[in-house]
């Protein structure tokens, strides 16, 4: 499919489509205007002049091209009005994640010199409200919402969202040729976007995103995966995170389709079958959690319910993978026994999901597919735009990231000799090319200006041949990409043997008795493992196995609870090369979470943090090291 206008910047995109939809009544984005009520939608013309008035209200305040503008919010429509305002005056939007902390948005202000802040909650409001007197070049905090504490309403500096639309409405008409002589500036170079990096080590940096990194890359995966004017999506992804930016929002924006905002990440579940999406855009850990807890609900059926539930996945595999005749029939009972209570649960429309962010474990894809539920898996980075491959919707194969995109060419750099042993570009398709392993490479429209502010860190990672260097180790196989890990989470032991924990910690997460678990053993003898239990399994076991327990704690020294991890990592070690094998492992009473510092916005594993964290227990782990 291709966008339904043309553009090449984004307030391009936005006038475009306003004018294609203008006075059709076109839906374009819907949401739950307060909790337990039904979601609602709104047009493109009301979109248009809410985006309009703020833009008006923006120049009112003084915002000049380049300038930067933060926002720090949940996925909302008032998100998608600054995001477009700020587009059509040629300011920058500055994307900070809703969890972090007050000392890191103080951080991210600072650095980036933004002038007016945007919050959503009060929550939000009250961390704008701690760091504004340390962010100098802030003047203004505009609030989503009406402060429950009305004491807030007190600072000077604070503008209730309402208040600066009205603001701009009245002063649009005075500033309408100035919004018009913007817009018509904005060139393809110009920067967009400022998305920080999650900062699994050291400060974030602000990778400068283009207008036209982000608009290449929109018709690049409007290229290659079939979204229609006619979709409609239920966004949970973060909206300053770059692939829901890229892929649930502008690319669905220029294919004409519907955006519904979930109301929180706790609540997709809920959502989903009040929405009835055709498309969803996630990461992993969703289907990670959707595959346990089918799997769950399997094994405490019957007998016969297991046998059906696994002939069912047998039959949806031989039918996904191309065989018809009998198995048409076969699959249709199995739908109406076991796929269709899922299906349901998605809200019955879907045509396929995305995956993004980090690996889908290849067992986790193979159930969805064999359900009926395909998932449209890709890769990238924040500072590619964030997509460089994705594979072929109806051609993928599991455990790859497909084929690279349109425009993009990726380099295989051999780690031992910097040498570049594979190279594919977008238009080089089909090709059968097989490579070894390697650092992968990335070129094109896609890559990023730089990093903020940063030239020294630019350097390390584009070099003076103009390669981004991913960082992830991967190989073509027969014209697929497939990634094998992050090189700096590579563990190298003590007999120098090389060992990429990724796939082998994304293997122990298929287990139902497992949640989250981070590999061990760098300069080591052998490999261990810190593990989070899937809590809910665990308390149903333990209650129908009269195992009492008041913590956690009390729960994972229990001999019983123990002999089960024994045994699972026992039977996942038998399918690993001898210097991968799992030999110790550690229960942890606590999971690892984004509020607790071992995890980035985007979910991805601190493995300093939790080496420091938990450095007691990796001790013990090794102190009886007679290997």
């Amino acid at each position: 499919m291709a966008s339904i206008v043309p553009f090449t910047t984004i307030p391009q995109l936005f006038n475009n489509l306003s004018a294609h939809f203008s006075g059709k009544n076109k839906s374009v984005f819907g949401f739950k205007p307060a909790p337990n009520v039904p979601f609602t939608s709104l047009n493109w013309d009301i979109f248009t002049e809410d985006v309009n008035q703020l833009a008006s209200y923006l120049i009112e305040e003084g915002i000049e091209k380049g300038d930067r503008v933060a926002i720090l919010s949940e996925n909302r429509y008032e998100w998608s009005v600054v995001d477009m305002a700020l587009n059509r005056v040629g300011a920058v939007n500055v994307a900070l994640y809703s969890t972090l902390p007050a000392d890191q948005c103080e951080y991210i202000l600072q650095d980036s010199g933004s002038k007016i802040f945007f919050v959503s909650t009060g929550i939000q409001l009250k961390k704008a409200i701690d760091v504004f007197d340390n962010c100098p070049d802030l003047k203004k905090v505009v609030a989503f919402e009406t402060p429950k504490n009305k004491a807030h309403l007190d600072n000077d500096y604070l503008v209730l969202f309402e208040d600066a639309r009205e603001l701009g409405k009245s002063k649009y008409s005075s500033h309408y040729a100035e919004i018009e002589k913007r817009i018509a500036a904005v060139t393809e170079d110009d920067l967009a976007t400022l998305i920080y990096t999650s900062g699994t080590t050291g400060k974030p940096k602000g990778a400068m995103l283009t207008h036209k990194n982000i608009c290449s890359n929109s018709h690049a995966a409007l290229d290659r995966i079939p979204v229609r004017s006619t979709d409609r999506t239920l966004s949970f992804l973060p909206l300053c995170h770059a692939f829901e930016r890229t892929g649930g929002y502008y690319a669905v924006l220029a294919a004409g389709a519907e955006i519904y905002y979930a109301e929180s990440v706790d609540t997709v579940a809920k959502n989903l079958p009040e929405v009835n999406p055709t498309i969803v855009v996630s990461v992993p850990r969703l289907f990670e959690k959707v595959h346990a807890t089918v799997l769950k609900s399997a094994s405490e059926g019957s007998e016969v319910k297991k046998k059906i539930f696994y002939w069912a996945l047998e039959v949806g595999e031989a039918y996904w993978r191309g065989k018809r005749g009998f198995t048409s029939i076969q699959k249709n009972l199995a739908d109406k026994l076991v796929f269709q209570k899922l299906k349901d649960r998605t809200g019955g429309k879907i045509r396929f999901f995305v995956s993004g962010g980090a690996a889908l474990n290849a067992d986790v894809a193979k159930f969805f597919f064999s359900a009926g539920l395909p998932i449209v898996e890709g890769y990238g980075l924040t500072e590619t735009s964030p997509v460089i491959s994705a594979n072929p919707v109806g051609e993928e194969r599991l455990g790859t990231v497909g084929h690279v995109f349109p425009d993009v060419t990726v380099g295989i750099q051999r780690l031992q000799d910097g040498k570049i042993i594979a190279q594919v570009t977008g238009e080089d398709y089909p090709t059968t090319l097989t490579s070894g392993d390697g650092e992968i490479l990335c070129k094109g429209p896609n890559i990023m200006a730089g990093y903020w502010g940063k030239p020294e860190a630019t350097a390390e990672v584009i070099d003076k041949d103009g390669w981004f260097h991913t960082g992830d180790v991967g190989r073509f196989e027969n014209g697929y990409l497939r990634i094998t890990d992050r090189i700096k989470h590579m563990i190298v032991n003590a007999g120098g043997k090389n060992i990429y924990p990724g796939p082998i910690e994304d293997s122990l997460k298929t287990s139902k008795w497992i949640d989250q678990v981070v590999l061990l053993g760098e300069k080591k003898n052998f490999i261990t493992a810190l593990i989070v239990p899937d809590y809910e399994q665990l308390k149903t076991y333990a209650s129908q196995n009269g195992i009492t327990f008041n913590t956690y704690d009390d729960l994972i020294e229990n001999e019983a609870i123990a002999s089960i991890y024994e045994k699972e990592v026992k039977t996942f070690s038998k399918q690993m090369a001898s210097h991968e094998k799992i030999r110790k492992f550690k229960l942890l009473a606590t999971e690892f979470t984004v509020e607790t510092g071992e995890l980035t916005p985007t979910m991805k594993v601190k493995r300093k943090v939790i080496e420091q964290k938990y450095h007691n227990l990796i001790d013990e782990m090794y102190n009886d090291d007679n290997d």
